[in-house]
């Protein structure tokens, strides 16, 4: 089992910033791959960035340019630089942690970011 703990969550206004955190524990394969997903009224989950040491980082193209994924400075930790935010950001984002040993994905229980002015 691997437990995920994420913070960083909130209400910013359009234009502001927001860095998540996301940091694993428990069984922890070599390689894995880590990253956001968000849920929104609209999508009922899309891939917003993720992060391994093979593949790099890898970016949804409505973020593009804007949002930073990296890993931590504590093990097994990735965090998200969100910058330049839009309304359309708002949403519920979950952490993810595949493990490609094991071939298993956990889930954390998200964070909810809110764009409003």
């Amino acid at each position: 089992q691997v437990q995920l703990v994420e913070s960083g969550g909130g209400l910013v206004q359009p234009g502001g910033s927001l860095t998540l955190s996301c940091a694993a524990s428990g069984s922890i394969d070599s390689l894995y791959t880590m990253g956001w997903f968000r849920q929104g009224p609209d999508n009922p989950g899309d891939m917003v960035a993720v992060y391994d040491r093979v593949g790099g980082a890898r970016y949804a193209d409505s973020v593009k340019g804007r949002f930073t994924i990296s890993r931590g400075n504590a093990e097994n930790t990735v965090l998200l630089q969100m910058n330049n935010l839009k309304p359309e950001d708002t949403a519920v984002y979950v952490c993810s942690f595949f493990g490609h040993q094991q071939g298993r994905r956990f889930w954390g229980q998200g964070t909810q970011v809110t764009v409003s002015s």
